[in-house]
């Protein structure tokens, strides 16, 4: 037990990283917290991480990859109706090292992935996330990425489907320090909102402070599209089928790195939204 983490004061929403977050849920549980804490090093390391139940998943995971390395890894926040999950996770690529991450956050009452990656030089960084929530869940994906050596990539791609009176929020931030020349960074997200009581919150930042690179970030949340469902059904498709196809079109992005048993019970969340949405 880490006896910094029963000290931490409770979050604000001065603090940006916590500007969208269900502080009120948080409240009630902070006084008893007892963060666990793990780690994991090694040149190949395998990530598989399922969160569920009904209580409180409080976590930091702080994972090295050595040089020339890989990280391959599945995080799942599938809690039970009346969790909370506040898991960190904090990674270092050394040099020339290859981290691959599928995140898929749906579960519970709030659920919060934060990350903290660190590139050496010649390391490259694929993040694939995907926030899927009804009701009155609050769901985040927060996300700081630090290239800290030359030629280095990181690709970070975030969709939201939310339905209900759900919020669904990515903040993301690009760190590029002095010494990263020949950076080559990429942020995107896009949210479909099924519901009008639905929201999405996304605030991509770069601090860049080198001069030879190439970042980029885009953001953009919409509904399903009119045209798209009326050429579906005129092809036969019902009302509800085409629905279920262009939002599992919409999230195709962010799937390849899942297993099949997180791929299903992904789809089975889309249905259900998709149901009360209709």
């Amino acid at each position: 037990m880490s006896q910094q983490a029963l000290l931490a004061p409770l979050p604000t929403r001065r603090d940006e990283d916590w500007r969208y977050a269900d502080l009120p849920a948080l409240a009630k549980l902070w006084p008893n917290r007892a963060q666990r804490q793990r780690r994991l090093e090694g040149a190949e390391i395998i990530l598989d991480d399922h969160i569920t139940g009904d209580g409180w998943h409080d976590e930091r995971v702080e994972i090295d990859i050595a040089a020339g390395g890989s990280l391959q890894g599945i995080v799942e926040q599938a809690s039970a109706p009346g969790g909370v999950t506040t898991s960190h996770y904090v990674i270092h690529l050394a040099d020339g090292a290859c981290g691959t991450l599928s995140l898929v956050n749906r579960g519970g009452d709030y659920g919060r992935l934060a990350l903290d990656i660190s590139l050496g030089a010649g390391a490259s960084l694929t993040l694939n996330g995907a926030i899927v929530g009804g009701g009155s869940q609050t769901l985040e994906i927060i996300t700081h990425v630090r290239h800290t050596g030359p030629g280095a990539t990181s690709r970070q791609t975030v969709r939201a489907v939310l339905g209900g009176r759900a919020t669904g929020t990515w903040l993301t931030q690009l760190a590029v320090a002095p010494a990263a020349q020949q950076t080559d960074a990429v942020q995107s997200f896009k949210a479909l909102l099924l519901d009008r009581g639905a929201t999405a919150n996304t605030k991509p930042e770069l601090e860049i402070f080198a001069d030879d690179v190439k970042c980029a970030h885009g953001a953009s949340i919409g509904a399903l599209d009119p045209a798209a469902l009326f050429y579906l059904a005129s092809r036969g498709l019902s009302p509800a089928q085409a629905r279920v196809l262009l939002t599992r079109a919409f999230l195709a992005d962010v799937l390849e790195g899942l297993d099949a048993a997180a791929t299903e019970a992904l789809d089975g969340e889309i249905s259900a939204l998709l149901e009360t949405a209709a």
